[in-house]
């Protein structure tokens, strides 16, 4: 069984007892988060709509929070002299799925 989750702008398909890094959520290290699923498939049967997805739930822990990549920028405008370098470094938090339940 898997399920297709929303967090952050961003959809992610996630199993039980997968780990997942997604965009930073408001909840600490050991906290119980759930989301509420955009697609669950549980074998051969597939649940895609909101009616058939009202009692489905995906529930995780947060295990812990990491940096993504180091991104540089540049702005130069010629003949004016005008530069400037900028930096980002995006923050995310893992999380592990513990249940992906759906009620009958």
């Amino acid at each position: 069984m898997y399920a297709v989750i929303k967090t952050g702008g961003k959809q992610e398909r996630v199993e039980e007892g997968q780990r997942v890094t997604v965009e930073r959520l408001r909840a600490a290290d050991g906290d119980e988060v759930s989301f509420a699923p955009v697609l669950l498939v549980d074998g051969e049967t597939v649940l895609a709509t909101p009616a058939e997805l009202s009692g489905a739930k995906v529930t995780a822990r947060v295990v812990g929070s990491e940096k993504g990549p180091k991104v540089r920028g540049f702005v130069y405008k010629a003949k004016t002299r005008q530069r400037r370098t900028w930096g980002h470094r995006q923050s995310y938090d893992v999380i592990e799925v513990t249940a992906i339940t759906r009620e009958a």
